[in-house]
C-alpha cells in the first residue's frame, strides 16, 4: 500500500499539487487520471522519488519514504518497477538484456538465476523465444509486454505505468490492460497507473484518483465514475467518449 498525505509541488511559483492525498492499495489497479497539465505525471514523479514535494509526505506499507535515509529509500526503490510511456526499451539491447538490466544493477544473483528469471517473466507476458530480437524487431505492442516483463523482473511490490496504452491500437490498449491487471492481482502488486484512455478506466479501474487544475476532484471506482455529479469529470470522461469514437470512425 501507498499512502499520500497532502501532497504539495510548485514549479516557478505555478502550484501544480495542491494538497492531495490518496491511498493506492495493494493488489488493485490504482488510475490517476485528468486532462493535460492536471498534475497526474508530477503527482507520480513525487511519489516515486524523481521529485521532491515542497510538503506532505508519502508512505510506502508505511516506510516514510520523504524522510527516509539514503539506506531505507534504497530499499524501497529496489522493490519499485517502472513501465513508462514509450517502452524506454534500450535500442542497442537484446529483449534478454533489457529484461535482464535491473538484475544487473541491483542484485547480485547468479548468471543462471538471472537468465531464469528473465524466462520467467518474458513467459509470463507471453513473449516466449524473443530473447535474442532486437526492440526494432518487434511490434508496439510487444515493446509495451517487454517493458512490463522488465518492470516486475525483480520481483516489484510497486508497479508504476505512465501511459502504458499510449500510440497503441484499442485491441492492444486492452491487452496491456488487461495483463496490468492479472500481474496486480496475481503477484499482489501495488500498481499506479497514469492515463487519460477512458477504455482503460473502464475496463480496470478498481480505484480512480481524478485530477483537474493541480486539485483532486473526485476519487472513486469504474462503477461509480459515471455518477460523479463533478462537472469536471463529467465533461473530461465526455470528452474522451467522443475522442474515441471519432478516431475509430476515421
Amino acid at each position: 500500500m501507498i499512502e499520500v498525505k497532502d501532497i504539495v509541488k510548485s514549479f516557478d511559483e505555478k502550484v501544480v499539487l495542491n494538497g492531495i492525498s490518496a491511498t493506492f492499495e495493494k493488489g488493485k489497479t490504482n488510475l490517476i487520471i485528468g486532462a493535460s497539465g492536471s498534475g497526474k505525471s508530477v503527482l507520480l514523479k513525487n511519489i516515486v522519488g524523481l521529485f521532491k514535494p515542497d510538503s506532505g509526505d508519502i508512505f510506502y506499507n508505511r516506510r516514510d519514504f520523504i524522510h527516509a535515509n539514503r539506506d531505507l529509500k534504497t530499499e524501497i526503490r529496489r522493490e519499485i518497477g517502472m513501465l513508462f510511456q514509450g517502452g524506454a526499451l534500450f535500442d542497442s539491447m537484446t529483449v534478454e538484456q533489457n529484461v535482464k538490466f535491473p538484475l544487473d544493477i541491483l542484485t547480485k544473483m547468479p548468471e543462471d538465476e538471472k537468465l531464469d528469471r528473465v524466462n520467467f517473466c518474458l513467459k509470463r507476458v507471453k513473449l516466449e523465444d524473443t530473447n535474442k530480437r532486437m526492440p526494432s524487431e518487434i511490434s508496439g505492442g510487444m515493446q509495451k509486454r517487454v517493458g512490463i516483463a522488465r518492470a516486475i523482473v525483480n520481483n516489484s511490490q510497486y508497479l508504476f505505468c505512465d501511459e502504458p496504452n499510449s500510440g497503441l491500437d484499442p485491441i492492444t490498449s486492452i491487452k496491456i490492460d488487461h495483463l496490468l491487471e492479472e500481474i496486480t492481482q496475481e503477484y499482489q502488486i501495488t500498481t499506479v497507473i497514469v492515463t487519460h484512455d477512458m477504455n482503460s478506466v473502464m475496463e480496470i479501474g478498481e480505484y480512480i484518483l481524478f485530477l483537474c487544475n493541480s486539485n483532486k476532484l473526485w476519487e472513486g471506482n469504474s462503477d461509480d465514475i459515471m455518477h460523479s455529479g463533478v462537472q469536471e469529470l463529467d465533461e473530461f470522461v465526455f470528452a474522451n467518449k467522443m475522442m474515441r469514437k471519432f478516431r475509430d470512425q476515421y
